[in-house]
């Protein structure tokens, strides 16, 4: 069974940076299609980034494009979202999630099987 445990989020001002970690067990990060995603109360999950395994590119939402980044930690089987510039538009619970294959729905919540408990971040103006 894979496990998701996201940590570091927190309270930061406009402009402000934060860097998410996603821990991963029960299979290697190597081999999955890595996403993030938030929500905020009210409003459907959005997608933010994603990353495939077996050379299937990284993606961005719009909103997040030039600001925010994926990276895949291998020695800590691990995934993390560095968040730069920070909006108060960005004040969310932020999701990790995780599936074998991704394919062309890599933006998509329900493609994804496993979920972490989400983490929240709220951004100061």
């Amino acid at each position: 069974q894979v496990r998701l445990v996201e940590s570091g989020g927190g309270l930061v001002q406009t402009g402000g940076s934060l860097r998410l970690a996603c821990d991963v067990s029960g299979r290697t990060v190597a081999s999955l299609d890595m996403s993030w995603h938030r929500q905020t109360p009210g409003k459907e999950r959005e997608f933010v980034a994603a990353d495939g395994w077996n050379g299937g590119g990284t993606y961005y939402g719009n909103s997040v494009k030039g600001r925010f980044t994926i990276v895949r930690d291998n020695a800590r089987n691990a995934v993390h979202l560095q968040m730069n510039n920070l909006k108060p538009e960005d004040t969310a619970v932020y999701y990790c999630a995780a599936t074998r294959d991704a394919g062309y729905s890599y933006n998509n919540a329900a493609a994804y099987d496993y979920w972490g408990q989400g983490t929240q971040v709220t951004v100061s103006s």
